[in-house]
């Protein structure tokens, strides 16, 4: 077990009342970035760290232990005073769970007996294709105020930036609570391992007030965004099979039913293919009156830009692919507040060069559904696999194999009124704009599980995935500066803890 400990001196003096010089909280975190995040990421971004939905030999290619170990002597070699530091691996059924780096660092302000718990993660999304040819998931490049490659956004600089906003406070004096840092490696996988390391630490969390979660996106890159509410996500593979091996069309079509016809069939019962909506009605929810409003008027702020900002193809004629609504409004509600389906991989289909006069066995598809915030994620698997399998046509062998890493979304509580006065000044004293509010359409399944432990806690949800910077797709990208802008907001909110 790694571990380190920091002697602080003189921790519970007390410290005058100090206002936040919002200038120089920027200056030192500007620096902070550009002399000791930007190397350290550089680096992270070349580790093939992905999360192990993706990497069935993640122990043995220790690509996460690696990076863990990375961001372990990164902050340890900052020096702050009092930090406590850990690299925790709970065992499970005699192997090793992902691993999870744990700090915490005291109050600096008398009598405070709050915690401020701060989350990332640093396992990736596998590679995927399309990256433009002078980049890749694994060779960072810093372009234009951007930092290619997989995983600086999503979600390699969130420990880094934690650690930074620390610092900031800690240089100016600000009084500010305990903060302890949770950065998992398992949630690209859904989090599967998080909750028991949470059960594990729950003592030493503390009495947690405020969730600063560094793993959310942005509207645009001209304001703080925080995240009102994430979407659940169910998955798993739909598996159609006909035939014990391949047969020649011509002398069996007709005669024995295609398998991706037979999968059109099935997934007709979950979804309407002419308008994408989902048939369950038990799939949906109904948004809470503060959501819709929110939408309103994040509406009026990004306008067309909520749709427009995708990379969309030439289509037919010469004009652009078509989202499914161009209401601004409805947009945001459907990547928010609807369920969707999306296939994201297939087997069986063999490549176009060698695909040849061959009645296909079997077809399967990944299939990832995205859940309305309030609805429950194991209910509504047990839906889906009913409604997938139960009365095959022609009695094809049809199964569902639902993912370990199912979540549940989440729905923020009500903001009290010192937090949001707190991230408007933050917005205004670093980006000069209001803050602004949005629903994401992602999955971060820790946020439901602290809520539940910690019901009084206040959350401020946040992130660097603004317009095109395409987490989880090709040519993903931070947009440094904004990263800078949000580590200093995140100081600012923290030293304004009451």
């Amino acid at each position: 077990m790694y571990q380190s400990f920091i002697d602080h001196p003189a921790m519970n003096t007390p410290i005058p009342p100090f206002k936040v010089d919002s200038k120089s909280l920027q200056t030192f975190v500007d620096s902070q970035w550009d002399e000791k995040i930007l190397p350290a990421l550089t680096d992270y971004i070349a580790i093939p760290a992905k999360s192990p939905a993706y990497d069935a030999q993640w122990a043995e290619n220790a690509y996460l232990e690696r990076v863990v170990k990375d961001a372990a002597q990164w902050i340890e070699s900052q020096k702050l005073p009092g930090l406590k530091l850990e690299i925790i691996r709970l065992a499970n059924n005699g192997k090793t769970r992902t691993p999870v780096l744990f700090f915490e660092v005291p109050a600096t302000k008398p009598d405070s007996s709050d915690t401020i718990l701060l989350y990332g993660h640093l396992d990736k999304q596998p590679e995927f294709s399309g990256w433009r040819n002078d980049l890749g998931p694994w060779t960072p490049k810093y372009q234009e105020n951007k930092l290619y490659g997989r995983g600086g956004a999503d979600d390699g600089y969130a420990v880094y930036a934690a650690l930074t906003a620390i610092m900031a406070l800690d240089k100016q004096g600000i009084p500010r609570p305990r903060c302890v840092g949770l950065i998992e490696t398992c949630e690209e996988s859904g989090s599967y391992d998080l909750l028991p390391y949470v059960d594990a630490l729950k003592d030493r969390l503390g009495n947690v007030s405020l969730v600063v979660c560094l793993d959310s996106g942005a509207g645009n890159y001209d304001q703080l965004w925080i995240t009102t509410s994430l979407r659940g996500n169910i998955g798993g593979v739909l598996d159609v099979q006909m035939l014990d091996e391949g047969v020649h069309s011509g002398d069996s079509s007709g005669i024995v039913p295609s398998t991706f016809r037979i999968m059109r069939q099935v997934l007709d019962r979950l979804e309407d293919s002419k308008t994408g909506r989902l048939l369950p009605e038990s799939f949906y929810c109904e948004v809470p009156p503060e959501r819709l409003a929110q939408a309103e008027l994040t509406a009026q702020i990004l306008g067309d830009e909520v749709w427009k900002r995708f990379p969309w193809s030439c289509g037919q004629d010469g004009g652009f692919t078509l989202p499914m609504t161009q209401q601004p409004v409805q947009a945001l509600l459907n990547r928010t507040w609807r369920p969707t389906l999306s296939v994201t991989g297939a087997e069986g289909l063999p490549p176009l060069s060698s695909a040849g006069n061959v009645l296909r066995p079997r077809t399967a598809f990944k299939l990832s559904l995205r859940l309305p915030p309030l609805v429950d994620a194991c209910t509504a698997i047990q839906t889906l696999k009913s409604l997938l399998e139960d009365n095959a046509p022609y009695n094809a062998k049809v199964n569902f194999r639902p993912d370990q890493g199912s979540a549940t979304g989440w729905n923020a509580p009500t903001t009290a009124p010192w937090l949001t006065a707190a991230l408007d000044e933050a917005s205004q004293q670093h980006y000069g704009a209001p803050c602004g509010y949005i629903g994401q359409g992602g999955t971060i399944p820790l946020m439901n599980m602290l809520e539940k432990g910690f019901p009084k806690a206040q959350f401020m949800v946040c992130g660097v995935l603004g317009p095109k910077s395409n987490a989880h797709g090709p040519n993903e990208f931070l947009h440094v500066p904004y990263g800078k802008r949000l580590t200093a907001a995140v100081a600012q909110v923290i030293g304004s803890c009451p």
